[in-house]
């Protein structure tokens, strides 16, 4: 009987112990991520485990024996109550120096998160009527599709070339740009939110994204894909909760509105524009009532935003192709009242170097307005998701030779004086391998 009592002892005191050791050994899931950096603030996004107390240790790659530390945050989980299991995150603000490199540790629990790979990012420049803003790259693309067996559909996976994301993160972009399907819910996903939860989760978690999530930032708009169904539009019954659970996983800056996911941010002497193209989306079909993409709102926003904005390039972030002029599947042309309106004002107005940033085609192009001010839509898409094949698309603006059909990534750098700036655009394959470029002077 003693014999019985002292094993039952050890056992509810090794049992004990394990519950202990686990308490204090979180893990994080996904990220680091860096968000949005500007001069004076960088943000921070990691998910863990479980809840649990999270810091960001931080220093100028020039001064390594000088260290910063953020506040201590607490892991929160999303969607408390409303999901059937618990994904937990914290956003962490850094205080930054204009200009500066920085690497960065995360500690859990006043513990070091281990990582086989840098941790970084760079700030941007305080030039103003003081220098020539400092010249940056930013890489984009669309349509980033992560196997998940249970849920795909029967036959060959639809995701392949996870080795695109290590070739972007070795070009040493200053940000990500993702437009749009950056993450496919499926048929199980739409109409839950653990559905939408989970599949959000089970994206980020991807091993060969996290080296990117964490050396640059990254900012985000959303298209149908990671918005609800395909070709979804304002109907679609759970898209509150998309948007709530998009904020969760990206740090874009505040949006304009609480209805709707629509902002901007600038990144040296350029502004860009992260447009919604769903929540207003007049369906597709739908031929008894003024068709919409962007909605009355959001259109004058945007059309404001950019009389007023003050910077060189204007970079317009938006899901699915504008110039083309093909009206076949999503395209902007099967709207033309709106399409119209967009395009007449900005030349009516003379907003210069307007560059739409596109994705959904699942194919890359560039195309441009036959009149000036000249205005851009550089489509990048796909990234991991199955390329299309559409050369003989009866666009009649796309510029020569800029088609491109396999999966790929786009990269922008934009470099020169104040004034004579340019915007070289190019595509590169999975391996990394460029395919075409182009370069956009600066309109005056």
């Amino acid at each position: 009987m003693n014999y019985f009592c002292a094993m039952k002892k050890i056992i509810l005191h090794f049992i004990g112990l394990l519950s202990f050791i686990k308490s204090y050994s979180q893990n994080i899931v996904a990220g680091p991520m860096v968000g949005n950096v500007s001069v004076q603030e960088a943000y921070i996004w990691v998910q863990t485990d479980q809840k649990c107390q999270i810091h960001v240790e931080y220093w100028s790659k020039n001064q390594p024996n000088t260290k910063f530390k953020s506040k201590i945050y607490e892991t929160f989980p999303v969607l408390e109550n409303e999901t059937s299991f618990s994904v937990y995150l914290a956003k962490i603000m850094l205080k930054t120096k204009p200009e500066t490199e920085y690497n960065y540790e995360v500690y859990i629990n006043q513990k070091k998160v281990e990582r086989s790979y840098p941790l970084s990012f760079k700030t941007q420049s305080f030039w103003q009527y003081r220098k020539d803003p400092q010249d940056f790259s930013f890489a984009l693309g669309s349509c980033l599709f992560v196997n998940d067996s249970v849920y795909d559909r029967p036959g060959k996976p639809y995701g392949a070339n996870y080795e695109i994301l290590k070739s972007i993160n070795e070009k040493k972009p200053q940000f990500m740009l993702w437009l749009g399907d950056n993450t496919y819910l499926r048929e199980p996903d739409f109409f839950t939110p653990s559905g939408i939860l989970y599949r959000y989760a089970h994206t980020r978690q991807l091993p060969e994204l996290q080296p990117l999530l964490a050396n640059c930032a990254h900012y985000a708009i959303w298209d149908d894909h990671d918005y609800g169904p395909n070709d979804s539009d304002r109907s679609f019954s759970l898209k509150q909760y998309t948007q709530k659970i998009f904020e969760y996983f990206w740090l874009n800056p505040k949006p304009v509105s609480d209805e709707s996911y629509f902002t901007s941010f600038t990144y040296e002497d350029c502004e860009f524009f992260l447009l919604d193209n769903r929540f207003f989306r007049t369906p597709n079909k739908r031929t008894t009532d003024k068709r919409t993409i962007l909605g009355e709102k959001q259109l004058q926003w945007l059309l404001d935003a950019l009389t007023y904005s003050k910077a060189n390039f204007k970079f317009v972030c938006i899901g699915g192709q504008v110039l083309n002029t093909a009206q076949v599947y999503e395209n902007y042309a099967n709207y033309q009242e709106e399409r119209q309106i967009l395009i007449e004002t900005i030349q009516k107005e003379n907003i210069q170097n307007v560059i739409f940033l596109t994705g959904d085609r699942h194919h890359s192009e560039l195309t441009v307005t036959p009149t000036s001010p000249l205005i851009y839509d550089f489509t990048v898409s796909p990234l991991t998701a199955g390329p299309a094949n559409f050369p003989d698309e009866k666009n009649e603006w796309r510029v020569p030779n800029s088609y491109i059909g396999v999966r790929n990534f786009g990269l922008i750098t934009v470099s020169g004086k104040y004034k004579e700036r340019i915007a070289k655009l190019q595509i590169f394959d999975s391996n990394g391998k460029e395919l075409w470029n182009y370069s956009i002077n600066l309109q005056k």
